[in-house]
């Protein structure tokens, strides 16, 4: 049974991206990106296909057991496929920065109502929607959500 780490942690010289230049398809590279999965070949898959540059980018797991996805880019001929990838993931970084201050400061903004005065709404008596929650429950009287 290998070891749990063997599925995101790097081996000693083990490279975290191997580029293959497509020698049938012009502009064309397919990027093998080590201890990865679903959730980071979908992200950069839609942040390549979001570019004007880009006239081709998909990716694949070839095996759930293996921890690498192969991601196939073509491009217009503008800009090399290694480089537009490299553009995809800053891209994609700043994007995943501003969504972690977003989130962050929406945190922030809990704590002040929470730290609210005696008897107002705050977010220890919010429902999941944002409605309040008296003793008897978010539905009123002694429904639960299955009651309408």
């Amino acid at each position: 049974r290998p070891e749990r780490t063997e599925a995101f942690i790097l081996d000693e010289g083990e490279l975290p991206v191997i580029v293959t230049e497509d020698p049938k398809i012009p502009n064309a590279a397919t990027f093998k990106i080590m201890k990865q999965d679903h959730t980071l070949g979908n992200m950069v898959r839609a942040q390549l296909l979001s570019m004007p540059e880009v006239l081709f980018a998909g990716y694949k797991v070839p095996h759930p057991l293996h921890p690498y996805f192969l991601i196939k880019v073509q491009t217009d001929g503008s800009i090399t496929p290694q480089t537009v990838v490299e553009n995809a993931c800053k891209k994609l970084i700043g994007s995943l920065s501003s969504l972690e201050a977003k989130f962050k400061r929406e945190f922030s903004f809990r704590e002040v109502e929470t730290s609210g005065a005696p008897g107002e709404a705050n977010a220890a008596n919010l429902d999941p929607y944002g409605g309040t929650t008296g003793a008897s429950g978010p539905w009123g009287g002694d429904k639960d959500y299955l009651d309408f």
